[in-house]
Parts: C-alpha cells; structure tokens; sequence
C-alpha cells in the first residue's frame, strides 16, 4: 500500500455486496480536504458498481474521525490553501451525494466522532456505536460553528434542546448516552462493529429496518412555540456566559433559521456563516491557541536530539501545604506512587487530609467512584525522614519561600536520592542557581513551577538553567504531559514567564488608583474585557502577604521600572489582607462574595500622600479601552523583554502562558498575538507617552521599540525579523 502523507479512504467490496469505505488519516482520521474528495470519490464509484447494495462509512484502527483538519485552518486564512466553495462539504458531498443516495449508508463509529467526523456520520442512514466511542461539535471552541450539516441534522436526531447545549458547550456524548438521545442506532463492542453495521445497511436496503433521512426527520423538533422559547433562553444564557462572543449567537442563528425556514435554508445559512466565521479575530485567535498550545513541547536544541524520557515511577514531595497537597494531587490522580514529607505529624496530618480533600470533591461532584477514591488514596505514603527517599525517581521540593531553607532541603536530598533522581522546585521567585549554589548536582536541578490551586491549574513552567541537563528537561516534560498539565519551558530568571509578565499588571492598577482612577471600576473593565478577575480582586484572592513579598522581588530587581505603592502595605498594617481575613480591597461575606467597601478611599488618599502624586483629572474619567491599554500594555513590554533575552523559546509559549496561567482570555489569542492584532507601532507610541507623563513604570523596553520602528510583528521569531529587513 502506498503511503499517502495527506490522507485518503479505501474501498472493499464484500461477497455480501456491502461496501467499506474506510478514513484514513493517522492520528485521527481528520478530514483534510483531500480526504474529503477522495470520500465523494468513494462514494461515486459505490453507487456506479452494480456489485454494490449498501455501504458502511468507518475510520481506521479503532477512531471514526476527529473532525475537519484544523491545519487547514491556518491556510485559508492565510489565503495559502484555496478554500472549497460554500456549501461543497455539507451540501454536494453530505447532502446530494451520501444522503440522497438510492443506496443506504450505516456510520460504523468506533472512539471519536467529532465536529465534522460526527458530520459524516450524521449524514448516513444509520449510526452504530461502541460503549466509549465518543460524539460531539466542538466546532465553537474554535471560534467557528459546525460547517458540515451539523447545525441542521444534530437537532433533527436529539432535539433542539440537547443539540443546542451539545454545540454551545462543545461536550461529547458517549456510546450509551447516545444511544438514547437517539443520535445513534445501537451500541455494540468493537470487534462486531462492522459486522453489524453491515449487516443494518443490509437490513436497511430490505426494509427491515428504516431508511432515515436525518436532514428531513422532524420527530424530535419540538413544536414552534417551544422551540422560540428554547432559542430566546439559549440566547440569554450565551449573552450573560460569553459576552465577548458573537460567534455562539451565530450558530443559534443558523439552528434557528433550519426550523423556521427548512433544512436547505439552514444549509446555505450554515455554509454562508461559516465561511464569514472562519476570517474572524476570534477563530484566528483559537486556532493559533489551538497549535501553541501543542507546540510548547517542541524545544530547539532539547527535544530535538533524540533522547527518549526516562519512566518516573515513583515521587516524592517536599511539604505538604497548599502547593505541595495540590501537587501529590496530581500525581496521584495520575497513578504515580508518591511520598509526602513534613516536619511534624501535626502538618503532615494537614497535608493528607487536603489530598483527601481535593479528591473527596471529585467524588461528590461524580467524576470519581468510591473504589477508585481509595485506590488513588493509597497511592501515597506520609513520611517524616528522608529514609524512603532512596529510590525515587524524582523529587519536587514546595515549602515556603525562604533561600536557607530550600539550600538545606537540597543538600539533603542529594544525600538520600538516588544519583539519577531529578531534583525539582516549585519555587516561584527565587533563583535556581541561589537554591543549587552548594550542590554538587546541578545538572539534575530544574523548577517545576506549578499555578495555584496545582491539581485543577492547567499550566506547568519547567525552568531550566544553563546547568541543567536535557536529559531531565525531557524527563519533565514527559511527566508535564501524564499529569495533564502544559508544559512551558523558559529560562532561569525572576518570576520566570507568568508572574515576570505579569507583576506589572498589578503595578499600572495602583499606579491609575494612586493618580485618581476607581479603583472598583479598573476592576470591572479588566472582567469585562475577558479576565476571571481584576488586577485588586485577584490580589485579595492571592493575599497581600503573597502579594508583597513578590513584588519586593520585583523591585528589588528591576527598581528602574517597577511602581512602588504604599496600598498594600498600609491595608496589612490594619490587618486586611485579602480574602482570607474578610477584608482587603474588598468586603467578603460569609460566603466569600465580594462587595466594595467606601472606607478605601481613606486608603488611597494616604497613599497618594506617602507617593506625592497628585490627582490627575485624565485619569479620573479614563474611557474604558485607556484603561484596559494602561493595564495590559506594561505586561506586553515586559514580556517583550521576556522573549529578548530569550527566556522563552517563542512568542507562542507566552500566549499560553497567559492564558493558562494568568487567565487571559483564549479568544484573545494570547498576550503577544493580541498586542500583534494592534500593532507594535501604536503599543510603542501609547508607552512612550504615558512614560513622559507618569515616569519610567512605562518606558518601553528596546526589543519593543525596534519592532516599533522596523514594523515587524512582536511575535516574529527573530531570524525571521532579520531576514524580513
């Protein structure tokens, strides 16, 4: 057989006279534009032999198909891939040529069936299923909606409802599940698969069994009255959860149009949306999330050589408090066997009990049964010495954040570890080298810096330093990815990626509150413009003692451009710190519900008299889009510095960053792909600006200014920069 890089589908032809036409398209299966043709190709040549009566559709070892391939994506947007006329998939293929056939089709789906591989399926006579094969238009995750049918033939199998929160959440439904929605026929174990299927289509062509149309079934569509019902209240529940989004209202639209105007209307409406869609910000900004995120595990120079992982079987962790309870969480959620070290009994206790805890709620919440809650349990082991330390294949060392400490911790460990043991912190300040200073291992040091809470957080920063082996950083990686975390690899430096980039996110908010803006309104601009939080809600969140210690790292390594505000200090002088006392920026009630407090302003005129700033009436009445510029343009520039000295590999691994590890918003694209969408130009001239009205906190960072001046994207590698001149 000859191998065919871009995908394809074969044809067998049975002595029962049912055709197998088979998606290949390792991983899995994704319908690239050339499997799609060679699909109708198939197709046309079953429905000319006359050897042929039915046909079953299914994808190779053991996969249906994932979906449109979304590297296809990028071309057409791009303009380097032409892109099919509208309606070519969905009404050509799908419609006129598999739906309309005089011979029926079966979909034999055996793990994933998603987007447009559900598509596909829907479009056939009948479905046939496994029990863990899994069904699902995630297609609005991409900033797009489903561009095969979906919008029209979903609906008409399980009902507007169910279909309308299938599609707006992007959540799969498994075998059994789908079986009852009536999205698939029966559900089968996978070596009777297509045995059944053909023997369905069989079945079907005998009328046996019913020949079903999905696009012209209206069983399940609910009656008009309710249906207007249905779409006004998705409608309002879209709005409040997705403001920022008009794409999800989009897809309501054309599931609408379908009901009231008919399945082709809907059709051409889909087609016709989608092609609009597919140009959007919001799609651009997806997709390009869509890839960085599977790109940060591809590092020049390290994953590039060969080296294989080494298995980690069992870790240990070094203090049990928030951060080291999350991270035994994880862990073991992954089936690694782990040993949790305190001082004490009393804190070891603790330390259990919030691994207990954690996993306790994914019981109560039912992603998780009994058994398997003391199963994962007994994956972990408390311990008060070093004694079983001697055979771990790695450690990650999370007690407070104090340098003798962590030198002592260390000292320790590369006594009572076994040479090939990594040695891992989760420090997120000090520096890698300080902490190593006395080893004599320092090929093996690396930082695991995990985002809090570490079990639910989905970022991990591995940082290396110039001691660190490549052999451990692939170790890491590996381990990163089993514990269902991203990985991120950036150098040795104050604050690494996420929390350097954004200390002046925190910084520009006090510096717009102590020159006169509402403190409460940066707030609620920063939620509207896509953060979980504002810069002060999330500092309450955090706790101040957190927050200042910090930012004391900060200023202490870069005095020339960090903003030193009384707030915070003079707020813990009154013993409000945040959440946790009840009282910080915010009052907190019983159920941790923040409200603004009016005594704050006493705050903030004591601290504009400790600064000598004086109130500045622009800044008093700022529009919101100054703002959101004044707060995220200090982070762009810090992150500009990021990438210059080469801290992180790519601009990409900075978008996900922010995203998974600050929150900024996917849809967005990131920080540095959302400052490209404004242009380096206009960034620069705004800094410049406001650094000759409110001091250095604004100078723009020479990196910065150089793309400024040579026009050139901030998130373009810097070969490619040079040779662009």
């Amino acid at each position: 057989m000859g191998s065919n890089p871009k995908g394809r589908t074969t044809l067998e032809v049975g002595a029962d006279g049912v055709a197998l036409i088979t998606i290949i398209n390792p991983p899995v299966n994704s319908l690239s534009l050339d499997v799609l043709n060679s699909l109708k190709q198939s197709y046309d040549e079953a429905l000319r032999r006359n050897d042929v009566k039915a046909i079953v559709v299914t994808g190779a070892n053991g996969k249906f198909s994932g979906g449109f391939d979304i590297t296809a994506f990028g071309g057409i947007q791009t303009g380097k891939v032409e892109q099919p006329k509208p309606g070519f998939v969905s009404v050509e293929i799908l419609t006129k040529t598999v739906e309309a056939a005089r011979k029926p089709s079966v979909a034999a789906i055996d793990g994933l069936a998603l987007g447009g591989g559900l598509e596909v399926a829907m479009a056939c006579h009948a479905r046939i299923c496994t029990p863990v094969a899994q069904l699902g238009l995630p297609e609005l995750q991409l900033g797009v909606l489903p561009g095969f049918g979906g919008t029209q033939r979903l609906p008409r199998l399980v009902g507007l409802s169910k279909s309308l929160e299938m599609m707006l959440t992007s959540k799969p439904v498994k075998g059994e599940e789908a079986c009852g929605l009536g999205l698939v026929d029966a559900v089968v174990s996978p070596n009777e698969l297509v045995a059944t299927a053909r023997r369905w289509a069989l079945d079907i062509l005998e009328r046996r069994r019913p020949w079903v149309a999905s696009l012209h079934k209206t069983d399940k569509l609910e009656p008009l009255g309710e249906a207007r019902e249905i779409f006004k209240f998705a409608r309002v529940q879209t709005k409040k959860q997705a403001p920022n989004l008009t794409h999800p209202l989009v897809c309501i639209d054309v599931v609408e149009e379908g009901v009231v105007s008919g399945p082709l209307a809907g059709l051409w409406k889909e087609a016709e949306a989608f092609q609009g869609l597919l140009h959007s910000e919001t799609c651009k900004s997806l997709v390009h999330i869509f890839f960085a995120q599977r790109g940060t595990s591809k590092v020049p120079g390290i994953t590039d050589r060969g080296l294989r992982p080494r298995q980690v079987r069992k870790v240990a962790v070094v203090g049990g408090g928030l951060m080291g309870s999350g991270i035994a969480t994880a862990l073991v959620l992954s089936n690694y066997s782990v040993i949790l070290k305190e001082v004490n009994d009393k804190f070891l206790q603790a330390g259990i009990g919030r691994v207990k805890a954690n996993l306790q709620s994914r019981v109560k919440k039912g992603n998780m049964t009994q058994e398997k809650f003391e199963k994962t349990m007994s994956l972990l082991k408390g311990v008060l010495d070093y004694e079983s330390f001697k055979d771990v294949d790695m450690v990650i060392e999370a007690v407070i954040e104090n340098v003798s400490l962590k030198q002592q911790i260390f000292a320790d460990l590369e006594r009572n570890c076994p040479p090939h043991c990594i040695l891992a912190t989760n420090t997120s300040t000090i520096d890698l080298n300080l902490i190593g200073e006395k080893s004599r291992s320092r090929d093996r040091i690396i930082g695991a810096h995990f985002f809090s809470p570490a079990h639910v957080m989905p970022l991990l920063e591995i940082v290396r330093t110039q001691h660190t082996s490549p052999q451990v950083i692939v170790d890491l990686l590996d381990v990163g990815k089993k514990i269902k975390k991203t990985p991120v690899v950036v150098g040795n430096c104050t604050g690494f990626a996420v929390n350097r980039m954004f200390f002046p996110y925190t910084m520009a908010a006090m510096l717009l509150v102590e020159c006169g803006a509402d403190l409460y309104q940066i707030d609620r601009v920063i939620t509207k413009f896509g953060m979980p939080m504002g810069p002060f809600r999330l500092a309450d969140l955090v706790g101040f003692g957190v927050a200042i210690a910090t930012g004391a790292q900060f200023i202490q390594n870069f005095p020339e451009r960090t903003y030193k505000s009384m707030l915070t200090p003079l707020l813990q002088e009154d013993k409000r710190l945040g959440e946790a006392t009840r009282k910080g920026f915010y009052l907190y009630d019983d159920r941790r519900k923040a409200s603004p407090d009016p005594e704050l302003k006493k705050y903030v005129e004591k601290a504009r008299s400790i600064s000598g700033v004086s109130v500045d009436p622009k800044l008093v009445k700022l529009p919101e889009k100054d703002i959101v510029e004044m707060t995220f343009f200090p982070v762009v520039n810090e992150a500009c510095r990021v990438l210059d000295e080469g801290i992180a590999v790519k601009a990409a691994d900075l978008d996900i960053a922010s995203v998974m590890g600050m929150g900024f918003p996917p849809y967005r694209g990131g920080i540095i792909f959302w400052a490209d969408s404004l242009g380096s130009k206009y960034i620069y001239s705004r800094l410049e600006e406001w650094s000759k009205l409110y001091g250095g906190f604004f100078k723009p960072c020479a990196y910065l200014a150089n793309r400024a001046a040579k026009g050139i994207p901030l998130g373009a590698p810097s070969g490619q920069a040079k040779s662009r001149m």
